[in-house]
């Protein structure tokens, strides 16, 4: 059994340009029939990178504020017929993001936690790495996958964990910001305006 594997929680990325090409719902439906089984386990159905995971269509490149929601009603559906291992919660202490990888495709998982409270998960399909040096700034969805997802006021990014489990299990711990740290934070925060 693999162990578990601690993924690197990067601040931000230097590349404006990533994700500017949005996945339309025709391009996906189109990449969808076009892109065989692999395309289908990546963005199929309950996946945590499907633009239909939400209940419509909803851009993976574009930021969701995934914890004003609760994954029960928003994942009943798919969570009754088994579709799904997507799950997200909040605890007094932390928020928590659990979802299954794509078994059929192996794939690098980088978690981003940004200065504007913007988690990015993505990675490059196995066997794809060499044709797709800036993946990220064209057609990304025939060279990899992304989840965008807006992260709360109180997440304490700086403190972000990152797990896969199994080779297949991603998860994700965001501490939520104590009293302490947030005035911290706000002092730094106002130091820096005036340099």
């Amino acid at each position: 059994m693999p162990p578990r594997r601690a993924i690197d929680v990067r601040s931000g990325d230097p590349n404006p340009h990533k994700w500017r090409v949005s996945l339309t719902e025709d391009a996906f439906d189109s990449f969808i029939a076009h892109g065989g089984d692999a395309a289908r386990k990546v963005f199929g159905e309950g996946s945590l990178f499907s633009p239909l995971l939400f209940g419509k269509f909803f851009d993976p490149g574009d930021a969701f504020p995934l914890w004003e929601l609760e994954s029960e009603p928003l994942l009943s559906g798919l969570r009754s017929t088994s579709k799904t291992s997507v799950d997200w919660f909040e605890t007094d202490s932390e928020y928590v993001l659990k979802a299954e990888l794509p078994a059929a495709i192996k794939c690098e998982i980088e978690v981003s936690g940004p200065k504007e409270k913007v988690m990015e998960i993505s990675g490059l399909w196995r066997g794809r790495e060499s044709d797709a040096r800036d993946w990220k700034i064209g057609r990304w969805w025939e060279h990899g996958f992304v989840r965008r997802l807006e992260l709360p006021q109180d997440a304490n990014w700086k403190k972000m964990e990152a797990y896969i489990n199994d080779d297949i299990f991603l998860e994700i711990k965001i501490p939520k910001q104590t009293c302490e740290s947030s005035k911290v934070q706000n002092v730094q925060a106002k130091e820096s305006e005036f340099v």
